[in-house]
């Protein structure tokens, strides 16, 4: 049979005493048989099968039952046990704080490491370096905001005046060449003109002698009305003169 095992027993112990003969894990719903031996009632029937007879794993014993009673008392010790041992295991995977001789229930997640909960000046102390931390995360992400804006200033600065730069020197291009063609118009404007009033002083040169000759002429003959003709024509030609001289250096008379 399985006594129950006596307080303050070895867990190894234990556990040997509350497994099963057959799968030697901890019973799970074990049955007894008339010898006193229990088993799993899974681990049983499955011998029972295989052998193809129902004797005892443990004595051989031929069991004149086909479903042998549950163990009622071993089930609970087996049920005791494994709650034990989840506990056990529980708190052994549980922080704890050596200086407190308490479990930490809390964990920073900022830091990785657990927080003990009843100290409330560490508490404050960590809250208080954290938002330290963060006012420093926050100088330092605006101060490579302000030099981002500094630097993109800059540099559309230097883009509009070197634009301006080159639109001057395009301006200044475009009116000396416009200069340049100013003055060479004025210069064929002159030209023109040179040519026109010398050759209309050529022709003044040549037909003053032929108007004056006749008028001349006129004078002795005795006519009348001559003299007044040809002074008024004389008058006129001395005109056209006056007004031509600037223009040109030819002496017409």
């Amino acid at each position: 049979g399985h006594p129950s095992p006596p307080v303050g027993s070895h867990p190894a112990r234990e556990n040997e005493d509350l497994s099963c003969p057959v799968c030697h894990d901890i019973f799970k719903d074990p049955v007894v048989l008339s010898c006193s031996h229990s088993f799993c009632k899974a681990c049983l029937q499955r011998w029972w099968r295989e052998k193809k007879t129902r004797e005892c794993p443990c004595c051989m014993r031929r069991s004149s039952k086909t479903d042998p009673p549950r163990n009622l008392a071993l089930k609970n010790l087996c049920e005791a046990f494994l709650l034990k041992s989840n506990q056990r295991a529980s708190a052994a995977s549980e922080p704890f704080c050596s200086l407190h001789s308490e479990k930490l229930r809390l964990f920073c997640l900022d830091h990785q490491q657990p927080v003990f909960k009843g100290n409330c000046d560490q508490t404050a102390e960590h809250i208080k370096v954290q938002a330290q931390h963060t006012e420093r995360q926050i100088k330092e992400q605006f101060k490579k905001l302000h030099q981002f804006l500094e630097e993109e200033e800059e540099a559309r600065i230097t883009a509009l005046r070197e634009e301006e730069k080159q639109k001057s020197w395009r301006m200044k291009r475009k009116m000396e060449a416009l200069s340049r063609e100013i003055a060479a118009l004025s210069h064929t404007v002159r030209a023109t003109e040179d040519d026109i009033l010398g050759i209309t002083l050529g022709k003044i040169g040549i037909l003053t002698p032929k108007v004056i000759a006749p008028l001349s002429g006129s004078r002795r003959c005795g006519t009348s009305y001559a003299p007044q003709f040809g002074g008024r024509i004389i008058i006129s030609m001395r005109n056209i003169k006056r007004c031509l001289v600037p223009w040109g250096s030819s002496q017409l008379f």
